[in-house]
């Protein structure tokens, strides 16, 4: 009963969309799951030429013959989950065979508005979201006034839990940000209105992904932003607001533990991250314009600029570490062949001393500094390489390297944005 969770060792955008894409083209992949996050997430698949985003989708919709989830961990905007399917659907991409839990919550449009009234109201303090209703959607949920996609087909229910909702959002709207209040009637009517489409995708996912598993399928989980984003274990507050480590697989799917096979960690050759909150090899000079243009980062979801630094094997370790990784799928190593010499941080310094794994308060991660060694460059362009023995002894030998300081194989290396541009390491 084959298990296998694909998900991000830093703060997102690793590129998890390709190693998903590729397990799902080597290997007969039956179900493609999605079990935490909203359509803030974004994956970009490059598939003959053709480049295709998935946001609240799983990227295995792309894959003929697999199965696409959207588990009840996930909190699902009905409107953007249309558009994202009529987008698809308009370049010729055959989507019927979606599922949607009927325990996921829903995102509604009063979500997104509170999410951007707050952000804007913390000024200096943002924590750098999405605006797309996320946290609060998840917010609802946590503290029960929040809509289930089953609610979505009773209108009672479905209006009782709205007026529950925002009997306490409209004072806040009100009186604390002096917005307009939301009428109960306009968001019942627009959710109704997304019922029909919806329901032929509703069911049990639960139960249908351990029936799978029984009858020796192969599920593919596919995580949504990273480790570094977890609400539990990434740096808090700069979160997102569920548990996209391998133990919120669990939960947010309704699987046992005992379940999952294979737990592969996605990361980048050097590291990005979206949004405000402490980044210790961000870059502030030349090296991190470069990277950025020449690895094109910019956020699928958001549009947004990353911010770029070098390899981080002290976050690597802790990603290994905390989601108990058997393999780490390394991307975009193509993009440091622009350099002579490669740093890459293998330790902090807080307050003088030298810090080997993650520091344990906000504080001391705020404080710390990069220590780093240097490796020698390959000076040239490796998109064309299929094995191993293909890459140049310099890339050889920092892949060695990184895999020798992060805590687990590497399986595999990206060295293009092609579905095809994948180097096995460990077969």
């Amino acid at each position: 009963m084959p298990a296998i969770v694909v998900l991000g060792a830093q703060w997102g955008d690793e590129g998890k969309g390709k190693a998903t894409d590729l397990l799902a083209t080597t290997d007969p992949i039956d179900y493609v799951v999605r079990t935490s996050g909203g359509h803030n997430a974004g994956h970009t698949i490059v598939v003959n030429g053709e480049k295709y985003a998935t946001h609240l989708l799983p990227s295995g919709i792309l894959t003929p013959g697999a199965t696409s989830v959207i588990a009840n961990g996930v909190v699902v905007s009905p409107e953007a989950l249309f558009r994202e399917l009529d987008g698809l659907v308009a370049r010729g991409v055959e989507v019927a065979d979606l599922k949607v839990s009927a325990n996921a919550h829903v995102i509604a449009s009063y979500h997104a508005t509170i999410d951007k009234v707050t952000e804007r109201f913390l000024g200096k303090n943002q924590i750098g979201t999405t605006g797309r209703g996320i946290g609060p959607a998840y917010a609802d949920k946590i503290n029960r006034v929040g809509v289930r996609v089953a609610d979505l087909f009773d209108e009672k229910i479905l209006r009782e839990k709205v007026d529950a909702a925002l009997d306490v959002r409209n004072h806040l709207l009100t009186k604390v940000y002096n917005r307009r209040a939301i009428e109960v009637d306009a968001v019942v009517e627009e959710l109704l209105s997304y019922a029909d489409r919806l329901q032929p995708m509703v069911c049990d996912t639960s139960l249908l992904l351990n029936q799978a598993l029984d009858a020796g399928q192969t599920v593919l989980f596919e995580g949504a932003q990273a480790t570094m984003l977890d609400v539990d274990h990434g740096t808090y507050p700069f979160v997102t607001s569920s548990n996209p480590v391998a133990g919120g697989v669990c939960v947010g799917a309704g699987i046992g533990p005992t379940r999952i096979d294979r737990v592969i960690g996605v990361i980048k050759a050097y590291t990005t991250r979206v949004g405000s909150g402490p980044f210790p090899t961000e870059l502030f000079d030349d090296d991190g314009v470069q990277l950025q243009q020449l690895g094109g980062e910019i956020g699928v979801s958001t549009g947004r600029t990353r911010r770029c630094g070098w390899y981080d094997a002290v976050v690597a370790r802790y990603a290994s570490r905390v989601n108990g990784l058997t393999e780490l799928f390394l991307t975009k190593l193509d993009i440091l062949g622009a350099w002579e010499r490669i740093p890459v941080c293998v330790a902090y310094e807080i307050d003088g001393e030298r810090v080997d794994e993650m520091p344990m308060t906000q504080t001391e991660f705020h404080h710390a500094k990069p220590v780093y060694e240097y490796f020698d460059g390959w000076m040239s362009d490796i998109s064309g390489c299929r094995s191993f023995d293909d890459l140049p002894a310099n890339a050889q030998v920092y892949v060695r390297a990184l895999e020798e300081m992060s805590g687990a194989k590497i399986w595999g290396v990206g060295v293009g944005p092609g579905r095809e541009q994948t180097v096995v390491v460990h077969g």
